[in-house]
């Protein structure tokens, strides 16, 4: 039986422009990494058939789950989502069947952008793994919304941990640095609400050396959005002092390439994909995303 566990995840800035362009870079390096988990972000499957997931995903290859956060309405209103799945949120896909899935909501503030984590059961060779993907607040200032949202997604990974046999993997945009205390209380450096807990940072578990930034404004995508260079989004641990999966992990960065036991190669950045959206059109305006995230009526 091989040793090692692929795992990719990354946020697909959902429908943004250049958006053919994008996903059909995102295929590209499912193919030639050939992970056995994925974990995206930023997901949208629309009642009409769009479904984001099912162009990411080739058919036949990979079992798949899609779990909402919020849908809009078509004047830009923010509503929970509806029970058939449809709207704006997460989705793992596994090389192994899934035999158990769950959304959980997470706790936010009474206007912003609704939150939940989605957890699976992939039947693998060695047993049921446990794989949870999420997308925590991304307003810098919403430290505080964070941190509720860390305790309830360590409560809710342990309880999907304790009913399988490998540790659990947790993915996400998590749109906090690493010394952040929301990130610090999943790391096991620092207590939240006097509770305390472990998950391997997938970074310093593989001996990366360098700054890691997730988010570089050498992306002119990303620096559009005038948001400093961070690692800030898509990390990988387990809830045990052990190995992530079965055996020793093979993380992957950001930008799609594996962490491997040698160092990071720096200054290599994917080539950008076209101009920047100019004037207000800039990826969290809204507007686009409501024109392809039609709530029906």
């Amino acid at each position: 039986m091989r040793r090692h566990l692929r795992v990719l995840t990354i946020n697909c800035w959902s429908v943004s422009e250049p958006f053919e362009e994008r996903m059909a870079i995102i295929r590209r390096g499912l193919a030639s990494e050939a992970p056995d988990v994925v974990g995206f972000q930023e997901v949208i499957v629309r009642r009409d058939g769009f479904d984001q997931g099912a162009l990411l995903l080739p058919d036949g290859e990979f079992f798949r789950v899609f779990g909402a956060a919020f849908r809009w309405t078509d004047d830009g209103t923010v509503l929970p989502h509806e029970r058939d799945g449809s709207g704006f949120g997460n989705l793992i896909g596994s090389r192994w069947p899934i035999v158990k899935s769950e959304v959980r909501p997470l706790p936010g503030t009474e206007h912003g952008e609704p939150r939940t984590v989605l957890a699976v059961l992939a039947q693998t060779p060695a047993g049921l793994l446990p794989v949870l993907t999420t997308h925590l607040d991304y307003e810098l200032h919403h430290g505080h919304v964070r941190e509720r949202q860390v305790l309830v997604l360590e409560a809710f990974t342990r309880e999907w941990a304790a009913a399988a046999d490998l540790p659990p993997v947790l993915l996400g945009d998590f749109n906090a640095r690493p010394d952040s205390n929301e990130m610090r209380f999943l790391r096991g450096l620092a207590s939240l609400d006097g509770r305390r807990t472990y998950f391997q940072d997938a970074w310093e578990v593989a001996g990366r050396d360098g700054v890691g930034h997730t988010w570089d404004n050498r992306n002119r995508f990303a620096g559009f959005s005038w948001e400093p260079d961070r690692r800030a989004r898509r990390r990988s641990g387990c809830a045990r002092p052990r190995a992530c999966g079965i055996g020793a992990p093979r993380i992957r960065d950001p930008r799609g390439r594996r962490v491997r036991e040698r160092p990071f190669r720096r200054g290599r950045r994917p080539p950008p994909l076209t101009d920047p959206p100019t004037g207000r059109a800039q990826r969290r305006s809204g507007s686009h995303l409501r024109r392809r995230l039609r709530a029906a009526r």
